[in-house]
């Protein structure tokens, strides 16, 4: 049975590294046979919690679409050594009014790629920060932290060979990690 996942990118970027690596490790083979779909974070209103009672329907598309999806994947880049705001924003519109949190419990993994050597590590660790708090199970092993060259995925989404092997033990390692949760 296909695995639905929610794919939230921390880059609004035309032609972002991030939402590239995403639709890389979407299309390996091992992912092909499940379904992902983009959550669409930039057209989100900075968080209020006036709007909790009478979200925006930007809001209430996003909390449906994380309902309805099994897992969740965070793709994010590293912005002044953290997450970027506009990731953080979906988090905190997900997460209210407060008990009805959309977050909890869906099994998630942590990604993301930056032109440094050490990749978004630091990003990544506070993102982990953040989700621990809001009850959203983590894959811990393996860790994944992507330094961006020229070619690590192409255009039409192939990931480079030299980085192949690694990402698709990646996916493997995320589906065995949210079917384990789903028996639970």
């Amino acid at each position: 049975m296909p695995i639905k996942t929610c794919v939230l990118v921390g880059s609004l970027r035309e032609g972002s590294y991030n939402r590239r690596l995403a639709e890389g490790l979407m299309h390996l083979p091992e992912s092909r046979e499940h379904e992902f779909a983009f959550a669409d974070i930039g057209s989100l209103p900075l968080y209020s919690e006036e709007q909790d009672n009478d979200p925006p329907p930007s809001v209430v598309a996003l909390r449906e679409l994380v309902k309805g999806s099994d897992s969740l994947l965070f793709v994010t880049p590293e912005y002044n050594r953290s997450i970027p705001g506009v990731l953080k924003n979906a988090l905190d519109h997900g997460s209210r009014p407060w008990g009805q949190s959309v977050w909890a419990g869906k099994p998630s993994a942590v990604i993301g790629t930056s032109i440094g050597q050490i990749g978004t590590a630091l990003a990544q660790s506070h993102l982990r920060m953040v989700l621990a708090y809001l009850d959203v199970p983590l894959m811990d092993q393996p860790e994944a932290y992507i330094q961006w060259k020229d070619g690590l995925v192409s255009e039409d989404h192939t990931i480079a060979e030299s980085s192949r092997d690694f990402l698709t033990g990646w996916m493997r390692a995320f589906f065995t990690f949210i079917e384990r949760h789903q028996d639970v």
